[in-house]
């Protein structure tokens, strides 16, 4: 466990010494901001405390937030080298996966707390004060986090692909993008019309919008945990390879 929170450290304060950092985050928090506040079909111009506009959007901003953020984290280091001088440590494979991993989730987090700031502004200035479903943001927030958790070890895989880091972000966004909407375009298509629901349950989206109804439903739960093992346990058998 200290092994792995040593390179927890390591990763976040890496991440937070970089410009890429403040920029992916900022970005976000400004392209977030200004659809739920300002563009047209914002909470002000609905009149209901609602953050429905938040959640419908986040995601979409996690699709190119997040591979910015995973994709240095393996590739930065087979092309400097330094991948060889992690493996000369008392580190085990997984060891430096998951302390990689937790620096990615840590990063998410940080990136969605100044927007607790909207529940609150809508929270006491909805009439009369507190009319606002709390659950069902919790469940929503709740939601939007496995999702970035998911993106998260998509990313950490690609990352582990390659060395050169463009590549990890295209090959993190296009895996994100397919897992996320992708299969709601597949169950759509007429071929598959018998089976438009067993393909949209393999999509992260059906499992999202199913959490962000504030119902925390172990289907859901037990999908977005095995979709992470298996995006992990893969990166595992990359880094497995690379060793021999």
């Amino acid at each position: 466990m200290k092994n792995i929170l040593t390179l927890f450290w390591k990763e976040t304060s890496l991440f937070f010494n970089s410009l890429i950092a403040y920029l992916t985050i900022i970005i976000f928090l400004v392209g977030v901001g200004l659809f739920f506040w300002v563009f047209q079909g914002n909470v002000l111009e609905s009149g209901e405390a609602q953050m429905d506009g938040l959640f419908a959007l986040a995601p979409w901003f996690f699709l190119f937030l997040i591979p910015a953020i995973t994709m240095r984290m393996f590739s930065e280091e087979f092309k400097t080298g330094t991948i060889e001088l992690i493996y000369t440590k008392p580190l085990t494979d997984w060891q430096i996966i998951l302390g990689k991993y937790f620096s990615a989730l840590m990063l998410i987090l940080f990136s969605l707390i100044p927007t607790f700031f909207y529940y609150w502004t809508l929270y006491f200035y909805s009439d009369p004060i507190g009319n606002i479903d709390t659950g069902a943001i919790i469940g929503s927030y709740l939601g939007l986090f496995a999702l970035g958790a998911i993106f998260a070890a998509i990313g950490i895989f690609s990352s582990s692909l390659t060395d050169n880091q463009i590549v990890a972000f295209i090959l993190g966004v296009f895996l994100s993008f397919t897992l996320y909407i992708g299969f709601d375009y597949l169950a759509e298509l007429p071929l598959f019309s018998s089976l438009s629901d067993v393909i949209a349950k393999l999509g992260i989206n059906e499992h999202y919008r199913s959490i962000s109804r504030g119902v925390v439903d172990s289907r859901d739960v037990i999908y977005y945990f095995s979709v992470i093992c298996f995006f992990l346990f893969n990166t595992h058998l990359v880094l497995e390879s690379k060793r021999k």
